[in-house]
C-alpha cells in the first residue's frame, strides 16, 4: 500500500469573496487558490475587481463575507499585530512604481527595511545596493532622485524595493504598463529572475498578454466578480471557454461586452 502524500497548503486562498462599494458589486464571489513559490497572473478588462481582490488581501479593504487564508492562517482572526506581521512578508511592484520624490533611489528601496523592520541605515543602503544589482542597476544610481530616472529605470527600482525584505509573497500591479514592448519585456524577465531567486509566491494582475504568457505558471480569468477559468498558461489558448478566447485576442466580437457611455 503506497502512502499519498498530503496535500500542500495553499500560501493564498480565497474562497466566495464578495466585495461592493454601495449598490456596486465588485467581487461576487471570487475564489482562488495559490500554492507556494507559483506565479499566477490574473487577466480581466479595467475595473473587474483585480485591483480590489490585492487590497482585499493586504487588509486595505475588508471583504463582507468570505474568507482569505495565508499558510492555512484565517487573516480575518488575526490582531492588528499579527496582520502587520504578514504584511511584513508581502512585496509589491505598484502600477507606477509610487516612489517618493523626497527620497533618493537607496532610500526608497530600503524605505521598508528602516521604517518597517526599524534597520540601521548603513547596513539597509548596503540591501539596496545590492537588490538594485539584481535589477541590474549600478551603485551610482541609488544616489539619483527619482525624477532623473526613465520609467522603465523606475519600475527597476519599484522591483528592488518589493523583493528588498526578502519577501514570502511579491504582488504585481499592472508591472509593464506604460512602457514600450522592449522594456516591457526586460521586466518581465527580471520579475521571473527576482522571484526565483527569492523564492516567492507571486500574484501579478494584468491585461497585458504577451507580460502574461511570460511571467505566468496560472493564469486565472476575472469577469464580473468572479474567477471564469485558470489553469496552466499552456493551456490559455485552448481554453474552450468563449470570454477567455475573446479577451486574450482582443476580439470586439463576444459574450464580453463594453459599457459605452453616451456622449
Amino acid at each position: 500500500m503506497t502512502n499519498t502524500p498530503a496535500p500542500k497548503t495553499p500560501k493564498i486562498r480565497l474562497k466566495d469573496v464578495h466585495k461592493s462599494f454601495g449598490d456596486k458589486r465588485i467581487l461576487q464571489g471570487f475564489s482562488l487558490d495559490v500554492m507556494p513559490q507559483e506565479s499566477v497572473v490574473i487577466i480581466g478588462g479595467s475595473g473587474t475587481g483585480k485591483s480590489v481582490m490585492l487590497k482585499c488581501i493586504l487588509g486595505l479593504l475588508e471583504p463582507e463575507s468570505g474568507e482569505i487564508d495565508i499558510d492555512g492562517v484565517r487573516l480575518s482572526t488575526l490582531s492588528r499585530g499579527e496582520r502587520e506581521q504578514v504584511n511584513a512578508k508581502i512585496g509589491m511592484l505598484f502600477q507606477n512604481a509610487a516612489l517618493f520624490d523626497s527620497l533618493p533611489v537607496w532610500e526608497n528601496v530600503a524605505f521598508g527595511l528602516i521604517q518597517g523592520k526599524k534597520m540601521r541605515r548603513g547596513p539597509a543602503k548596503e540591501i539596496a545596493i545590492e537588490k538594485l544589482a539584481q535589477v541590474g542597476l549600478t551603485a551610482d544610481v541609488g544616489a539619483l532622485s527619482p525624477a532623473e530616472l526613465s520609467g522603465g529605470m523606475r519600475k527597476r527600482v519599484g522591483l528592488a524595493r518589493a523583493i528588498a525584505g526578502d519577501p514570502d509573497i511579491i504582488f504585481f500591479d499592472e508591472p509593464t504598463t506604460g512602457l514600450d514592448p522592449i522594456m516591457g519585456h526586460v521586466i518581465d524577465e527580471l520579475i521571473v529572475k527576482c522571484v526565483k531567486q527569492v523564492g516567492a509566491t507571486a500574484i501579478t494582475i494584468t491585461h497585458d498578454m504577451a507580460s502574461a504568457r511570460r511571467i505566468a505558471d496560472r493564469m486565472a480569468m476575472l469577469y464580473q466578480g468572479k474567477v471564469i477559468w485558470h489553469g496552466p498558461v499552456t493551456n490559455i489558448d485552448n481554453s474552450g471557454n468563449a470570454y477567455v478566447e475573446q479577451f486574450i485576442t482582443g476580439s470586439a466580437e463576444g459574450p464580453i461586452k463594453m459599457e459605452l457611455r453616451k456622449l
